[in-house]
């Protein structure tokens, strides 16, 4: 890159990205479902969640993670669930990303294999939206989010970004 487009890049007269936490949730799935080489999706059966200010819930079931899976074995993900507070607010996920690795991680990954998130790369960007009062702010914000996969459950660590 050029000095005059580092520049650019590094111009303090834009906002710097800070990230900070918001969402733990972790999502039970069952087994992926193949469509054909490139697609499948994996059904999401429930889960549990955890936020920021005591926002708690569960997650319902019903979502759903479609993946394309590239030749390289890496997946694009392009998930849609739904989340209920505690006190009854509906929240609903959208979340797309990608997890990559290399083929003997993604070997053991795919096996169930407990596998740790170091060796592998799981972002996604998340947008939340709700009716709920109380939590309209979450319609304004972008989430970041890192991801850890076990056999039967994705643990996803959801951070806004400021």
């Amino acid at each position: 890159m050029d000095g005059e487009a580092l520049e650019r890049v590094e111009d303090p007269r834009i906002t710097a990205v800070r990230l900070r936490p918001l969402l733990a949730i972790a999502v039970s799935v069952e087994e992926p479902v193949v469509v054909d080489a490139e697609r499948r999706y994996v059904p999401f059966i429930g889960g549990s969640f955890e936020g920021r200010d005591g926002l708690r819930g569960i997650v319902l079931p019903g979502g759903t993670d479609w993946q394309r899976v590239r030749p390289d074995g890496s997946l694009e993900l392009d998930a849609h669930y739904a989340l209920r507070t505690d006190d009854g607010a509906g929240i609903e996920v959208h979340s797309t990303g990608v997890r990559r690795a290399d083929a003997e991680v993604l070997r053991r990954l795919n096996a169930g294999d407990d596998v740790d998130p170091e060796e592998y790369y799981f972002r996604t960007h998340i947008r939340l939206r709700t009716s709920a009062p109380a939590l309209a702010h979450l319609d304004g914000l972008v989430g970041i989010s890192t991801g850890r996969r076990d056999a039967a459950v994705v643990h996803i660590h959801v951070h806004e970004v400021l």
